[in-house]
C-alpha cells in the first residue's frame, strides 16, 4: 500500500516556517540553500522541485517516490502570493482547504473533506508515493497516517516560528526508525525515519 511521506525542510530547532508562515527560501526569507542541498534534491528527490525551479534547472526527470502531493491552504496561498498557480503540475495536486471555493488552476484539486479520510482513500489507491509537502497544520491534522518522516535539517536556528507539526497538534507520543541518513559538505542533513514497527496504526475507517 501506498505510504505518506512527510518531506519538510526544518530548522535545527525544528522549525518548518517563521512566526508569519512565510517561505524560507523565498525573497527575504532566512536561508539559501547550499548548492549542494539543490544538487542532492535534483539528483535524489527531482519530482519534490517546484515547476518552475525544474525549468530553471532543466529538470525533466519524472522521479521514482512520489506522484501525489498534499497540501494545507496557507502553504498554497504562498505559491498563489507569487503568481503560481500550481506549483507541481508534474503530479496530482491536492490542496485542502474549508475556505476556497473554486480552484485558481485546473490541476489543483481542492479537497474539503477529513483529510484523514481523504489520505485513506489515496493510500488504498495504486501509485507511488504520497508526499505531504505541509503546512504544519495539516501534517498535524494527519499525525497518526504519516508513514515515513523526511527531514532536510539546515544548518541554522531561529528561536521561534511554525513547528514541524503546527502549533494545535495533539501530545501524542510516536516512536521512529532511522532507515537513511545523508550529511551534505554545506551542512544540510537528509534523516528518513520509518515509523516503528511497534508504533499501532490508526484504525481504519
Amino acid at each position: 500500500m501506498r505510504k505518506l511521506v512527510y518531506f519538510i525542510a526544518s530548522t535545527l530547532d525544528g522549525f518548518i516556517a517563521g512566526p508569519d508562515g512565510s517561505d524560507p527560501t523565498g525573497p527575504g526569507g532566512f536561508w539559501s540553500p547550499s548548492a549542494d542541498y539543490i544538487q542532492h534534491i535534483t539528483e535524489e528527490y527531482p519530482e519534490t522541485l517546484p515547476g518552475p525551479a525544474r525549468a530553471a534547472l532543466g529538470v525533466t526527470a519524472e522521479g521514482t517516490r512520489f506522484d501525489t502531493v498534499l497540501e494545507g491552504r496557507k502553504s498554497y496561498e504562498i505559491g498563489l502570493a507569487a503568481g503560481v498557480t500550481n506549483a507541481y503540475p508534474h503530479l496530482r495536486h491536492l490542496v485542502f482547504s474549508r475556505t476556497l471555493i473554486e480552484s485558481p488552476d485546473p490541476g489543483v484539486e481542492l479537497v474539503a473533506d477529513d483529510p484523514v479520510s481523504k489520505v485513506r482513500e489515496l493510500k488504498r489507491d495504486g501509485g507511488k508515493d504520497i508526499w505531504l509537502v505541509g503546512g504544519g497544520e495539516l501534517a498535524g491534522a494527519l499525525y497518526g497516517e504519516i508513514d515515513r518522516v523526511i527531514v532536510k535539517f539546515s544548518p541554522l536556528t531561529i528561536g521561534a516560528g511554525i513547528p514541524l507539526f503546527g502549533r494545535t497538534a495533539a501530545f501524542v507520543p510516536n516512536a521512529w526508525e532511522l532507515t537513511d541518513h545523508t550529511v551534505l559538505k554545506g551542512g544540510a542533513a537528509f534523516l528518513t525515519y520509518s515509523r516503528h514497527p511497534g508504533t499501532p496504526q490508526p484504525a481504519s475507517r
